[in-house]
């Protein structure tokens, strides 16, 4: 069957495509040149892997490295029938990573050695195709190898070296210094990759275990490493007495000087001395501080010495102990000063907790008393609403009712009329006993007794009694008549009815309002001693009997039906018949 043009295109490109997949090539590494690196006393991998095409075969593996002169030094061979070969001083330090070094040629070294720096080779022989190869140029870093020397100084030393640093590696490494102390650093770099630096100062004792590191730069080290060391600086001790047991008194019991002493390095070396000479007896230097085995007596007086060494100087010290009298101290006991603090100490506290106890209760008494007095005028004020509420509610009931203003207007008429008849009825002067109001009220004899407008018995000298009687009797009758036509209106104002809400007796009563009993004590003429009826002090026989008088019987017997007092005041009494009327003023 013959294919088709287009058909046969298409099996061209199939086969051409074919043909590029299986030419041979370098998997491992692609390019033609690579350059690697790698760390001493580390391994190191050399890959190198060729992919073989169709009807090729490989031959031989061989691996060579260049030296300066340019020469080819070679290191190991792998032959596909004969095995494999290592050459000279390769030999034992190299070997291929598979076990089919035709298949994968790469080249392990185990343990990489700076001199394995160079440029290296790999040669594959293939048949019928011929040799191919891959070069590599191999770095190998020496991490550094760093070390520190430190030196003693001593205090008042002139300016020197106080530390050194070293360090030793591939590329060479960088040294600096980390401190806060003044000074001044020099690096050196000699063959071979070894690097110095020096760290020079002026020494003080302040300068005595202060930071002095060093720290080491590479490419190979993510960070810097550090060395660290203190700054040595040995002076003299400075030797300080002071008394362990406060106040010496004869008869004190371990009695106590201490010796304190600085320095670098610290002293180990202290002494005591007395006067320049051996201490009294029974005291001795327990840890460098003397101490007494006995009570203090009045001839340890003297000036003690202490005495410190160290590797660097010497250090003295005087104190002059003053033994007091016996006498001084009798009955004297050391005070304890710690508890005397706690004591204080207490003693604040309690002031503290008591002047927080009054400020919490002044706050809280304050706090109450704001809230008594806000519910105080909040009462107050309610209260005052009420009441003002009420006021206006009695006066709206006042001032809309025209009837009770017109009944009060009428009942002041009424008792200003009445009063002004009682006063105009009381006016005359009567004679004898049996014409006066009240018979006990006339004097023996029948002598004329004046009685004032509220029936009390007036007292006149002779000559005016006289007169008077001779002015009376003219207008005897012109009074009488005055009177009955007065008598006669009242009648006519009673029956016409005064306001109702003042006449009714028995509505009065009922309210708690009505009459009430009258003290006696303050009874006038004409009153009752029960306030209820007016009742005449004479009998109704000798009224009659008096012609003269029958006026006021009249007036009595009338005042007696229609009116009461009571509470000092005259009211009217309750009529069934009685109508409301207004009433106007009438002139007598």
């Amino acid at each position: 069957m013959e294919l088709t043009l287009e058909q046969r295109a298409k099996s061209l490109a199939l086969l051409l495509l074919v043909a590029v997949c299986v030419q041979a090539d370098f998997v491992e590494p692609p390019q033609r040149d690579t350059p690697l690196r790698s760390f001493a006393e580390s391994e190191t991998r050399l890959p190198c892997h060729y992919q073989v095409e169709e009807g090729e075969t490989v031959v031989q593996i061989t691996w060579y490295k260049e030296l300066s002169d340019g020469i080819k030094d070679q290191i190991i061979t792998a032959h596909v029938t004969d095995g494999h070969t290592e050459f000279g001083r390769y030999a034992g330090r190299v070997r291929f990573e598979s076990g089919t070094p035709t298949a994968n040629s790469a080249l392990l070294i185990p343990s990489t050695e700076e001199s394995d720096e160079g440029s290296y080779t790999c040669q594959v022989s293939t048949f019928p195709n011929g040799n191919f190869e891959r070069h590599f140029t191999l770095t190998v870093w020496v991490l550094p190898i760093s070390s520190l020397d430190p030196v003693i100084l001593v205090e008042g030393q002139s300016f020197r070296l106080a530390a050194s640093c070293r360090a030793v590696g591939h590329p060479p490494p960088r040294l600096s210094w980390e401190t806060d102390l003044p000074g001044q650093s020099q690096n050196r770099n000699k063959e071979g990759g070894s690097v110095s630096s020096y760290y020079s100062l002026h020494p003080l004792r302040s300068m005595n275990g202060k930071k002095l590191d060093c720290l080491v730069w590479h490419p190979g080290l993510d960070q810097p490493r550090r060395i660290s060391n203190r700054l040595v600086v040995q002076y003299p001790p400075d030797a300080t007495i002071s008394a362990g047991t406060g106040d010496f008194f004869v008869g004190l019991e371990k009695a106590e000087l201490v010796c304190s002493s600085g320095g670098y390095p610290k002293p180990q070396n202290i002494t005591w001395t007395w006067n320049g000479g051996a201490l009294p007896g029974e005291a001795s230097v327990v840890g460098g501080n003397l101490v007494f085995g006995r009570a203090l007596r009045r001839n340890d007086t003297g000036v003690y010495e202490c005495v410190v060494k160290n590797d660097v100087g010497v250090g003295k010290a005087d104190y002059t102990l003053t033994v007091a009298e016996t006498a001084q101290r009798t009955g004297d006991t050391p005070i304890d000063s710690v508890l005397l603090i706690i004591i204080g100490a207490a003693a604040g506290a309690l002031v503290l907790v008591l002047v927080l106890v009054v400020l919490l209760v002044n706050r809280y008494h304050r706090h109450k008393n704001k809230k008594l007095e806000k519910e105080l005028s909040e009462k107050t004020e309610e209260i005052q609403s009420f009441s003002r509420q009420n006021s206006l509610r009695r006066l709206n009931s006042v001032s809309t009712d025209p009837r009770v203003q017109a009944e009060d207007y009428a009942l002041l008429r009424v008792d200003s009329r009445m009063k002004n008849s009682q006063i105009s009825l009381e006016r005359p002067i009567y004679r004898g006993s049996e014409s006066t109001l009240g018979g006990k009220w006339g004097p023996p004899g029948g002598v004329e007794v004046e009685v004032d407008e509220l029936g009390r018995p007036v007292v006149w000298h002779d000559g005016r009694e006289s007169l008077r009687g001779a002015e009376m009797d003219g207008e005897k009758e012109e009074r009488r008549r005055r009177v009955e036509s007065y008598l006669k209106n009242s009648n006519m104002s009673l029956d016409s009815g005064l306001p109702s809400s003042l006449v009714p007796l028995k509505a009065q009563q009922d309210e708690g309002v009505g009459p009430r009993e009258t003290d006696p004590g303050h009874l006038r003429v004409g009153d009752t001693p029960q306030g209820e009826d007016w009742a005449p002090t004479q009998t109704v026989a000798e009224e009659h009997e008096d012609d003269e008088d029958s006026g006021s019987y009249q007036l009595s017997e009338t005042l007696k039906t229609h009116f009461y007092y009571s509470n000092g005041t005259l009211r009217p009494r309750p009529h069934s018949n009685a109508i409301l009327l207004h009433p106007r003023p009438q002139i007598i």
